[in-house]
């Protein structure tokens, strides 16, 4: 009788494991997949710059980014009153854009290890989750990584941070010679944008956010008005990304107009 147990356990943690299946069938998770990947595809790559303009382009990831750093999918039965859905990356969750469709496609920067991709619709009824290994082919993985996201549409927050010698990295100057980039200058609400440093200086880092643009509302004759909305910025700092030192910290900060520029975190590293 007791070597049943064993089996009606692992029966029961089947059916634990099909059960979400049914809110997952109206989200389409088109990539990232499961499995094993190694860095882009042949013949792909990947292409963080957007051209900004103004008002902010509702396009969202540039045209040829590679499929190994994007997140693409469709939401069924989306609303249609523009509210955004969840996206939640390695235990990070951010605002996903939706458009009208239920479509979304953002950049994103994955680091090299076991990653984690939920979307999940406005409502929270509908989701759907990835789990992947992303190989760097080499790449060496990064130590430290400090990610944008915000919660209001058609805005622009821009991620600033200078290093302990003195480097400015910003949507300006993506990647200085210490190896800290920016992945992508996201004008279009929510972000994410992505800080990464392969080997971090030790020293202080200085993280501030910029309310670069406010968003755009069309009146009655179709002409485009700009408006200021308070925003949240939310900025969260990783350090030794999954590793058993992995530590990390989230931090909520109101933007209440354009032009402000706000220091939200200083810290050392190691």
């Amino acid at each position: 009788m007791t070597d049943r147990y064993p089996q009606v356990l692992l029966l029961l943690c089947a059916l634990a494991l099909l059960s979400p299946a049914t809110a997952a069938d109206s989200v389409k998770l088109g990539t990232p997949s499961g499995g094993w990947r190694t860095g882009a595809a042949e013949g792909e790559g990947e292409n963080f710059r957007q051209i900004v303009n103004y008002p902010a382009s509702s396009v969202n990831t540039p045209a040829g980014q590679a499929n190994t750093a994007r997140i693409k999918g469709q939401i069924n039965a989306a609303p249609k009153n523009g509210e955004p859905g969840r996206l939640i990356v390695n235990g990070v969750s951010m605002p996903l854009k939706i458009d009208t469709a239920g479509g979304f496609d953002r950049p994103f920067s994955f680091p090299s290890g076991s990653n984690s991709v939920e979307v999940r619709s406005p409502d929270g009824q509908q989701h759907r989750r990835v789990q992947f290994l992303n190989a760097s082919g080499g790449a060496t993985p990064a130590k430290l990584r400090v990610l944008l996201a915000w919660d209001s549409d058609g805005t622009d927050l821009d991620l600033h941070l200078i290093t302990p010698d003195g480097a400015h990295i910003w949507y300006g100057d993506r990647a200085v010679a210490n190896g800290a980039a920016l992945d992508v200058d996201v004008t279009t609400g929510y972000g994410p944008e992505i800080f990464a440093m392969p080997a971090p200086i030790k020293g202080q880092y200085l993280v501030y956010v910029n309310y670069f643009g406010g968003g755009y509302r069309s009146d009655e004759e179709g002409q485009e008005d700009a408006v200021q909305p308070l925003t949240t910025a939310q900025v969260t700092v990783i350090t030794e990304e999954g590793t058993p030192s992995e530590k990390m910290e989230t931090f909520l900060v109101p933007m209440r107009a354009v032009g402000e520029l706000t220091l939200v975190k200083s810290f050392s590293y190691p």
